[in-house]
């Protein structure tokens, strides 16, 4: 797995993970790669500092970059109005919340047997149809050396407690 900082044609900057710098090229080409902001297709990578490590994994080399923050404190103005960053994460995770509930909606539960019924209709044995389910890490990333396309559903802080 690679992380790429990437950012959009808006400026706008997030990361992401992918298989391979094969499979971000390929997922970028075909315009699946999109801002989670503006969700612009017009992506391009960003400059990353590459973090290194020390002799025989004992820790880094040079100092990991700085992590990058954002706030959610609301900035005081004379109108008592949240900040930009409240209000487009706000946004964001109203459209994640949106999205997970549309799949829930309209596909499959499959549970446990999410990556045997992937592997099923990408390989025939089974008609395709819309799933859902739960996966391993080590599964997930089986399905993805396989081809098969899949993609964690989005959960929320709140979905959490």
């Amino acid at each position: 797995m690679i992380r790429y900082a990437l950012h959009c044609d808006h400026d706008h900057a997030f990361e992401s993970w992918f298989q391979s710098s094969s499979a971000y090229d390929s997922q970028v080409k075909r315009k699946l790669v999109t801002c989670p902001i503006c969700g612009s297709a017009k992506v391009d990578k960003a400059i990353m500092a590459p973090r290194i490590v020390g002799k025989k994994g004992r820790g880094p080399a040079t100092p990991p970059p700085e992590p990058v923050t954002t706030t959610t404190t609301p900035e005081a103005s004379p109108t008592g109005s949240t900040s930009l960053m409240m209000a487009q994460e706000r946004e964001l995770r109203t459209k994640l919340k949106e999205l997970r509930d549309h799949i829930v909606k309209n596909a499959d539960n499959v549970g446990e047997r999410f990556a045997n019924e992937a592997r099923a209709m990408h390989y025939g044995d089974k008609e395709h149809r819309p799933i859902y389910g739960e996966a391993s890490p080590d599964e997930a990333k089986s399905l993805i050396d396989e081809g098969i396309e899949v993609s964690p559903l989005p959960t929320l802080p709140e979905d959490r407690n």
